[in-house]
């Protein structure tokens, strides 16, 4: 990936992500190219658009750091990861969760230091479990925020 790409891309946190397969179809449908970046590697789609970037594994932040390393303002990342999120928004780059969540600069603050707090709160024992299960209507709320974030992209760079 020399110099400045041309068209956007996207570059999905994918160990845990569970939308990928609804981000392949996106990207086809528009032409995109995709980025699925893990530890291990995953059964993905033959497809010309879909590119699986495998880091080593035990190396910490790996995927994390091979997507802010290639990703540009041109670009869209879907993770869950929100330090993550930060740091791709560093880069300019659009970022969402798979619930269909748009983090900015303006509310990237707030998630972090939320994200901070929860993980206080484990810890005390105060709270228990992960995040709520993920439903069909997340699954619809990321297309269509994903489908916008594309549109949005591209009028940006006419």
């Amino acid at each position: 990936m020399n110099g400045e790409p041309s068209e956007i891309r996207i570059f999905v946190d994918a160990d845990a992500c569970p939308v990928k397969d609804e981000v392949f179809r996106v990207a086809t449908r528009c032409g995109l190219k995709v980025f699925v970046v893990s530890n291990s590697s995953l059964r993905l789609p033959r497809n010309p658009l879909v590119e699986a970037v495998v880091v080593a594994k035990g190396q910490f932040d790996g995927a994390d750091d091979w997507i802010v390393e290639q990703i540009t303002h041109r670009d869209i990342a879907v993770t869950a990861d929100i330090p993550l999120a930060a740091r791709c928004l560093e880069k300019g780059a659009r970022v969402l969760d798979a619930k269909g969540r748009v983090f900015s600069p303006d509310s990237i603050g707030d998630a972090l230091a939320s994200r901070e707090l929860m993980a206080h709160l484990r810890a005390m024992g105060e709270m228990g479990g992960g995040p709520p299960p993920f439903t069909a209507r997340d699954r619809s709320t990321f297309l269509q925020r994903l489908d916008d974030l594309i549109q949005a992209q591209r009028r940006a760079r006419r």
